[in-house]
């Protein structure tokens, strides 16, 4: 049998330049949530990309950022972990924006980690011009000295999204596979339908909410005699007005957000969906260590 190679990869960036839609574009399937509000991102998801000559498994950190709170700390602290761990590191910086502060910090850092190979993307190029994709190329190739490529990409469009396959796995050591042919993620269902509920509750959101509401599922089970599954879901907030903002005008906002979930969580589970979602507030928990812990972070 020929050698394939196998190993991790994972896009770091300032939040929102693309990194959870690149992902779910490798990956052929949405394993991570996408969302205008930056900092949607909340666990290291890995989403794995087979092909007959490798396998490449994504983390999707957080985007990195300064902390706020506790939990902005410990999504820090996660990428951290990651980072440390990888085979290649992906440089992301979308082609629409010039290079900035952030960037370089980021592009900096990386410096810390010298056992992973560097790789940097200028995405969303479907949305920049030809000068500006030049244009960004060049500022980022010069942020350090090490990339061992610099790939223009959309992951909307999956135009060259197969040159960074290629040259990601390239870049791979050679090993056996990790995951069995045919998984896309090592997240939970139960996980994979908090974060479809959660990305349904951050449509149409007022800036100051997306960082306080997280989601927990309590209870899914098969109803009897039936082809439907029971989903019992909590959504978590951190105070009164922001539980009236979700919960919208005589329900209006909860039904909605309700119905965009179930059409992410039944392909999840393969049946219809009965969704009972409950909004609750657990004051200011983004800085409570034990509601973190609660929370699964």
């Amino acid at each position: 049998m020929s050698e394939i190679r196998c190993g991790f990869v994972t896009f770091v960036g300032r939040p929102n330049v693309g990194k959870s839609t690149l992902t779910n574009a490798l990956v052929g399937e949405k394993v991570a949530i996408t969302s205008e509000k930056p900092q949607t991102t909340r666990r290291a998801i890995r989403g794995i990309l087979n092909r007959p000559d490798g396998q490449l498994i994504i983390v999707d950190t957080p985007g990195i950022h300064r902390p706020r709170t506790l939990l902005g700390q410990r999504l820090n602290d996660l990428v951290e972990q990651v980072l440390g761990d990888v085979d290649v590191i992906a440089f992301c910086a979308p082609a629409t924006e010039k290079v900035g502060p952030g960037d370089r910090r980021i592009a900096a850092s990386l410096d810390g980690y010298p056992r992973a190979v560097k790789v940097a993307i200028v995405t969303k190029t479907d949305a920049a011009t030809r000068d500006q994709i030049t244009e960004r190329l060049i500022e980022v190739d010069a942020l350090r000295e090490d990339w061992a490529a610099v790939i223009p990409l959309s992951a909307l469009t999956r135009d060259q999204l197969d040159v960074v396959t290629s040259e990601l796995l390239a870049l791979m050591p050679v090993g056996p596979a990790l995951y069995p042919d045919g998984v896309v993620t090592d997240e939970s269902l139960s996980d994979r339908i908090a974060e479809t509920i959660r990305e349904a509750a951050l449509e149409g959101v007022r800036d100051e909410l997306p960082h306080s509401i997280a989601v927990v599922v309590q209870d899914m089970a098969p109803r009897e005699d039936s082809d439907l599954t029971d989903v019992y879901a909590d959504i978590v907030v951190e105070r009164d007005s922001q539980k009236a903002i979700i919960i919208g005008h005589k329900g209006s906002r909860l039904r909605d957000v309700g119905a965009r979930a179930r059409a992410g969580i039944e392909p999840l589970v393969g049946t219809r969906v009965f969704l009972s979602l409950h909004v609750r507030v657990a004051k200011e928990w983004q800085r409570d260590p034990k509601q973190l812990g609660r929370l699964g972070f």
